[in-house]
């Protein structure tokens, strides 16, 4: 039997794959879309039986991160995947399915005055892709990323069987943490199928304010002001070519009066208001996207080194964004790769290309240093032994 028809007999959606579902340029040669748990694991069973190379599929909004899959026999798409399982508001925790898209999971939760504390900048993410590229807007300066607010995660493993970690299932597959494992994974280690969250209350007030800055100096006494005041902000974000933003949130007499104080802090050239300032939380426009990973301190350096005309993001919590405009080469992305991933080798940081054009993606190296590599390969080695599930998407070939 082949596989088409060995697929067909345990999921209720099964075809060929189109070229338009490319991942990278790589055609699926079958799609499988399935509906629940069982059919999941049933297909996860035969492609490991069949020795199909499995990628995973959500809404496609980070599909192009990574590189393409050395092959891709069986796309597994998540859309049937979109329930919201469980919300259990008195101990502030849900459960949702990979497919179920953010936005209507945060619609769902705000039903009953709850959140998720984790912004996505694109529209149309999954909470299965959410977790699988560790997305995370500017509350992770107070809230974390998806690794910190993932508390139990089912997956399916390569083999087809099921594991559970964390949640109300208080215990650890072969010792290891899940949640951690698969958050920023790539659909490497398993397919994720639901994860339960922790959540935290909608504040009753916000406020944002902005302050127009002026070069690399005034940028990082504006933004060590903040972190090293008693305004408890959720979010500090600089937003290029010269704003600094903060997010306040709280009980309204609350937040006014640390709305206040912010601005005190950070001078004339500041503006309250109830809305977000232009570019808070989304990537910088650019062909190619660099994720940078330092502590707040390094931003001096980061501006000076990427100077006043490449648009960047960069959170207080540790983590920005760079775009480079689209007819910059080859050459000249990896030389601002390369001086950005040297300033920030002095502070401990990285810088991880997420997409560029296939002419750029082709002569620089994505990933950069991987300090840790030989410990994810044995990871890697144990979930996946026989190397099909996304196989060459993540760092290192893995």
């Amino acid at each position: 039997m082949g596989p088409l028809d060995a697929l067909a007999k345990v999921c209720g959606d099964v075809r060929p794959g189109e070229p338009a579902e490319g991942v990278l340029g790589v055609e699926p040669a079958l799609v499988a879309a399935p509906k629940d748990l069982t059919e999941a694991a049933d297909v996860m069973r035969v492609a490991a039986e069949k020795g199909l190379a499995v990628v995973p599929r959500g809404a496609e909004t980070r599909l192009d991160w990574g590189e393409p899959p050395e092959r891709c026999d069986l796309l597994v798409d998540s859309h049937r995947l979109n329930r919201l399982v469980e919300h259990t508001a008195g101990d502030l925790v849900a459960k949702a399915e990979a497919g179920l898209a953010m936005a209507e999971f945060a619609e769902r939760l705000a039903e009953r005055g709850q959140r998720l504390a984790l912004d996505v900048p694109l529209p149309g993410s999954t909470v299965g892709g959410t977790i699988a590229t560790s997305a995370a807007g500017p509350l992770r300066t107070l809230y974390g990323t998806p690794r910190n607010l993932v508390i139990g995660l089912t997956v399916v493993r390569a083999d087809g069987q099921v594991a559970r970690s964390g949640g109300k299932v208080v215990k650890n597959v072969a010792g290891y943490d899940l949640g951690r494992l698969f958050c920023g994974s790539y659909g490497t280690l398993g397919l994720i199928v639901d994860a339960t969250f922790r959540l935290h209350p909608i504040p009753e007030a916000t406020a944002y304010v902005t302050c127009a800055v002026d070069g690399p100096e005034d940028t990082h006494d504006a933004v060590q002001t903040v972190l090293h005041s008693p305004v408890a902000p959720s979010a500090v974000e600089y937003i290029s070519p010269g704003t600094v933003a903060v997010f306040l949130e709280g009980v309204p007499d609350g937040v006014a009066a640390r709305a206040r104080q912010t601005a005190e802090l950070l001078g004339e050239k500041t503006e309250l208001s109830e809305t977000a300032p232009d570019g808070w939380g989304l990537y910088p426009e650019g062909t190619t996207l660099i994720d940078i990973g330092a502590p707040p301190s390094s931003l001096r350096d980061v501006i000076t080194t990427l100077g006043p005309d490449i648009a960047a993001t960069f959170s207080a919590g540790g983590h920005g964004h760079v775009g480079l405009p689209a007819g910059l080469g080859p050459n000249e992305v990896a030389d601002v790769l390369g001086r950005l991933r040297d300033v920030l080798r002095t502070h401990r940081g990285h810088a991880v290309v997420r997409y560029a054009p296939q002419e750029v993606r082709g002569e620089i190296d994505l990933w950069g240093p991987v300090p840790a590599l030989t410990l994810m390969r044995r990871v890697k080695d144990q979930f996946d032994p026989d190397h099909r599930l996304s196989p060459g998407r993540f760092v290192g070939g893995m």
